[in-house]
């Protein structure tokens, strides 16, 4: 079977539903509203907003979202159904306010949920969902039928249940390999038989998939249906979801947009938005992404080794085969840590300007800046502006000391508590020492606006992430965070045991780096 390069592969995305799943995930109406306007943004097909049976909370947020974020013919909204009449019935009076609505019934295909978990006969459970797919249909013109457990279910029988729903009506069929169970070429081979039946069929019913990634294998069964025929597929942002989640929107779309000619096909996701969504989904569920996660983790961009570093100045394509700026990242991140090379040095120095120094110039820089790394772990620029005005200063007495104008952390007290968080910090800068205390909403509001206060930069905290990075009573805990200055984002870190110290180092490394950027070059710093 030949498919045509320029077939649209439609995107359901299904992380206010299956993604809503995942324990301490919860969402309210406000949170869900947001994360669905992102997701129209981001130019989903298909948005499954919840199940409404399963609360009044829910059917009223999946009626919000038809209603506010489904009022434009360039998406639908849908909600899950079990094949039973009441279950039909909440989906449809909750997305019937939107332009284009559906309704998606589910109901198990293989031996073990039709024996075990449902009891009944084959025979029974065909006719169930027949029924099921009449009833729907009676109300609405668009009706998904879920073959649950497809990839564990007898293919003659998965086969004859999809005829009769087709027949009773059902315009989307989705194949579900429900607990990860399925390996590539195998779903590809399933995908592939089912098409070639289903399109003999009628050619107008969209054959779906829906994976999860109990054993690792989301992206990559879907990917392989989609080589083999599928016309839609069913993902979450962050592949968030049951168990060990779903397959990632992101990896899926930016997999077939990067290997055009192995799926072809193409999606409408506007690719720049991926990383939007990804964060507003994180930050509103509670969900870190993990730092090496393809395309959202935020090592995803990043280069630290010095081999990687040195391919990438001389191409690009040695070692980035997706451009940062198409997920919507400002670019690459060159880490300078003891790992980073020569090269990666040399380069940052001269983004700095200091791009006239000799060999042995650089060696002895280089050196130093290695002692520092070691040290430190991650070295800023602001710390290379005080490795050359070291260097410079034991061979020139006559040196624009510009690590004067950089902020150090030598204290801090932070008071946490529900009535009067407060934080106070002693900063040096150059030779005063600086200090100042401030309430807030909570401890690192507080200490975040007593340092603020100090740099009288008038800086939007966007991000604060903490991770641990070691176990044990002297665990090292990773602050990363991100902070926007006179509309530029710049991005810090640091790591203490100290979680609050660790706070204050990254906030301070945020605020060194807008110093940076409104400094002279460093080649200006000899007079």
């Amino acid at each position: 079977m030949v498919f045509e390069m320029t077939r649209k592969i439609w995107v359901l995305d299904t992380t206010l539903r299956d993604g809503e799943q995942v324990p301490g995930a919860k969402l309210n109406l406000y949170e869900k509203l947001e994360i669905a306007k992102q997701l129209k943004k981001l130019g989903v097909d298909i948005i499954e907003a919840g199940f409404p049976a399963s609360s009044v909370g829910d059917f009223n947020a999946v009626k919000e979202v038809a209603t506010k974020i489904g009022n434009t013919d360039d998406i639908m909204i849908t909600g899950l159904a079990r094949a039973v009449k009441a279950d039909i019935d909440a989906v449809y009076n909750s997305v019937k306010y939107a332009k284009r609505p559906l309704i998606h019934i589910v109901l198990g295909t293989s031996d073990i949920h039709v024996e075990k978990k449902f009891r009944k006969s084959k025979e029974q459970i065909l006719q169930i969902g027949v029924e099921a797919v009449k009833y729907a249909k009676s109300l609405l013109p668009e009706v998904q039928y879920s073959t649950e457990d497809a990839s564990r279910s007898d293919f003659e029988y998965l086969w004859a249940t999809i005829e009769a729903v087709v027949k009773a009506g059902a315009t989307m069929i989705n194949v579900p390999d429900t607990v990860g169970y399925a390996d590539p070429a195998e779903f590809g081979e399933l995908i592939y038989k089912l098409n070639e039946r289903l399109k003999n069929l009628n050619d107008k019913v969209l054959l779906s998939v829906h994976c999860h990634n109990d054993l690792g294998m989301a992206t990559a069964n879907t990917l392989a249906a989609v080589k083999n025929g599928a016309d839609k597929i069913e993902c979450t942002i962050n592949g968030i979801g049951e168990r060990a989640g779903n397959a990632a929107l992101e990896e899926v779309v930016m997999a077939m947009k990067t290997r055009p000619k192995v799926y072809q096909g193409y999606t409408k996701i506007n690719t720049k938005e991926i990383m939007n969504t990804s964060r507003l989904v994180s930050s509103l569920m509670g969900l870190d992404v993990q730092v090496n996660k393809a395309i959202t983790g935020s090592n995803a961009f990043a280069h630290s080794s010095g081999i990687h570093q040195d391919g990438l100045l001389k191409s690009r394509d040695a070692y980035e085969i997706i451009n940062p700026k198409d997920i919507g990242l400002e670019d690459m991140e060159l880490v300078l840590t003891a790992r980073s090379g020569r090269h990666a040095v040399k380069n940052a120095l001269e983004k700095l300007g200091l791009n006239q120094l000799n060999e042995q110039q650089f060696e002895e820089i280089f050196a130093a800046f290695l002692e520092l790394a070691d040290a430190k772990k991650e070295v800023y620029n602001h710390d290379l502006y005080v490795i050359i005005e070291k260097y410079f200063a034991k061979h020139d007495s006559n040196v624009i000391h510009y690590s004067d104008n950089f902020y150090e952390l030598m204290d801090l007290q932070v008071i946490s508590n529900s009535i009067f968080p407060s934080a106070s910090v002693k900063i040096k800068k150059g030779k005063q020492v600086l200090k100042s205390s401030a309430v807030g909403t909570g401890p690192i509001d507080a200490l975040y606006s007593a340092i603020a206060e100090i740099s009288q930069l008038d800086i939007k905290l966007l991000e604060y992430n903490i991770s641990s990075v070691s176990r044990g009573k002297e665990a090292l805990g990773k602050v990363k965070i991100q902070v926007e200055y006179n509309g530029e984002k710049y991005t810090a870190k640091a790591t203490d045991t100290d979680i609050m110290k660790a706070s204050a180092l990254a906030f301070i490394n945020a605020i060194n780096s807008i110093v940076v950027d409104h400094m002279l070059p460093a080649n200006q710093m000899i007079m």
